[in-house]
């Protein structure tokens, strides 16, 4: 086992890697931009070092400012968490160079699934549904105008190396989309250094249903159930749950096969998560894309399984055997999750940097978690994601989680900055929400 671990992120996910390696008897590093100096997860370290200026292309992107840190550090591994470097092949590929594990999987197989036009070939030749699209890249324009006649409109067109919703446009007539293709691309260029761009038809009305797996470098890979991500605000997920309530017994056996059947065929190690559109009318399920990285709400499937899927991650990367096998993994109950950010909903949810002048968390009961980086006092920086906190909770059943969590909501003040915490509540409150009759254009076509 790692004796060091530097922690290559910030926020919350810093702090719950921080907590998992203190409670494996594991030292950390974190690392932090000038604005983060006085964060919470450099004052939970065991030791911090600065790694640059607030642009991330300065700190958390830097690579060399990084490495640098974890070798004079004496790190023996790098935890990226997610965004910023985890879904990056080359950052994993220096690591290996300088003899520093990289706690995720091999830059190969990063590039392999990260690049969406060849993750998709890739499920295909694994026996995998997809979504009908375009083979490979689209070339330009003109190719992109074939592809979308022959596979009809509305069409989305997606940046093969995009994520966080970057990247993706939806088309629903010839006249849109030149803009959207260009736009798209120059966006997913911008962020990704990336302009290859492919197409699919559009899923209207589906769920996005995502399926947990680890893989550990002895060829076993296990899933951990479904996640329901279906509430999404211009494709970033706002409320997530466990398990989806519209699955059959006999989808979720399915739609889980293929997501260890894909990891298999990628030879994927560590933890993963396998995203799905599920339609409900034709009870068919496609593949979208694979997430090498631990997701944001991973605590759900946490709190049904009782895993921790980032110990899992350090044992996995230091050359242990899963756990777990598939017998071992029962799905306990309902987990929910929301996320709170400093935004202002009433103002097309603008980001609310800020002093933090009051705070009181949800606290007390089972079944009730909150992970998050902040403290009464704590200065947010305009630079970064404007996620405050995750709510997560766990009941016996979908009806006692969705209470729980009103009451963990109606605990949660936060004064000083705007938040979501009262959008949150609305969709908790929405008829159509309790009655689990939704899917990922609710909350663009519902208005609460």
């Amino acid at each position: 086992m790692f004796d060091k671990i530097l922690i290559a992120n910030r926020g919350e996910i810093a702090v719950r890697i921080i907590r998992a390696c203190r409670e494996m008897g594991i030292k950390t590093v974190a690392v932090f931009s000038e604005p983060d100096r006085e964060a919470l997860h450099t004052q939970l370290a065991d030791e911090a070092v600065c790694i640059g200026s607030a642009k991330v292309g300065d700190s958390y992107l830097d690579m060399n400012n990084i490495i640098s840190a974890a070798v004079e550090k004496q790190a023996q591994a790098i935890h990226p968490g997610f965004g910023f470097l985890s879904e990056n092949s080359m950052f994993a590929g220096v690591c290996k160079d300088c003899n520093i594990k990289f706690i995720g999987p091999k830059g190969s197989v990063i590039d392999a699934l990260g690049n969406k036009a060849n993750a998709r070939q890739m499920m295909i030749n694994a026996g995998v549904p997809v979504i009908p699209g375009s083979d490979g890249i689209l070339a330009d324009v003109e190719q992109a105008y074939e592809m979308a006649d022959k596979l009809g409109y509305p069409v989305i067109v997606k940046a093969s190396a995009g994520g966080g919703g970057k990247g993706i446009r939806i088309v629903r007539k010839k006249e849109e989309l030149k803009e959207a293709f260009l736009s798209a691309q120059s966006e997913t260029k911008a962020a990704f250094g990336d302009d290859s761009m492919y197409m699919e038809k559009l899923i209207e009305g589906a769920r996005h249903v995502e399926v947990q797996i680890l893989g550990d470098s002895f060829g076993n890979v296990i899933h951990l159930g479904e996640r329901d991500c279906s509430l999404q605000r211009k494709n970033q997920k706002v409320l997530e749950e466990t398990p989806c309530e519209v699955l059959s017994e006999s989808t979720r056996a399915k739609i889980c096969d293929s997501a260890v059947r894909a990891a298999k065929a990628a030879g994927y190690e560590n933890a993963g998560t396998i995203e799905f559109l599920y339609d409900e009318d034709s009870d068919k399920y496609y593949f979208m894309e694979m997430n090498t990285r631990v997701q944001v709400e991973h605590p759900i499937t946490e709190m049904v399984t009782g895993v921790d899927i980032v110990k899992e991650q350090i044992r996995i990367a230091a050359g242990e055997k899963l756990l777990y096998t598939q017998d071992d993994i029962k799905i306990s109950g309902h987990a929910i999750e929301c996320r709170i950010n400093a935004e202002n909903p009433s103002r097309n949810f603008a980001p609310c940097p800020g002093t933090i002048d009051y705070l009181l968390m949800p606290s007390g009961g089972l079944g009730l978690r909150v992970d998050s980086a902040i403290y009464q006092g704590y200065e947010i920086p305009p630079y970064y994601d404007s996620m405050l906190a995750k709510v997560i909770v766990h009941g016996r059943d979908r009806d006692e989680a969705i209470a729980k969590m009103k009451r963990a909501l109606y605990e949660f003040i936060i004064e000083g900055v705007d938040t979501n915490i009262e959008y949150q509540n609305k969709i908790l409150n929405n008829k159509q929400f309790e009655k689990c009759q939704y899917n990922t254009s609710f909350l663009e076509n519902v208005k609460l």
